[in-house]
């Protein structure tokens, strides 16, 4: 059985930092392409950022470029997301994805961040 677990989500002012992490298991992790989503109240789910298998490569949406940051751990199935300078527009529920086709495609249940302003 496949799951992602998120965590590291809560309450912070603007300016402020948080770090998620998403702990994979029933997956192959160190052969996933893995990424993170967010969903707004009233909006859909966007990309934020995605991490090749080998952490080599990363991609980000340009609006958290150069200030979130993601990596992994492949020795602890997890990956992360390091979040700064973070603002009210950042607030949303925050998915962890392992890349796959079809029914190999898996989210995690997500992780609230809230940003006070």
């Amino acid at each position: 059985q496949v799951q992602l677990v998120e965590s590291g989500g809560g309450l912070v002012q603007a300016g402020g930092s948080l770090r998620l992490s998403c702990a994979a298991s029933g997956v192959t992790f160190s052969s996933k392409t893995m990424g993170w989503f967010r969903q707004a109240p009233g909006k859909e789910r966007e990309f934020v950022a995605r991490i090749s298998a080998s952490g080599a490569g990363t991609y980000y949406a340009d609006s958290v470029k150069d200030r979130f940051t993601i990596s992994r751990d492949n020795a602890k199935n997890t990956v992360y997301l390091e979040m700064n300078s973070l603002k009210p527009e950042d607030t949303a529920v925050y998915y962890c994805r392992s890349y796959g086709t079809g029914k190999y495609d898996y989210w995690g249940q997500g992780i609230q961040v809230t940003v006070s302003s």
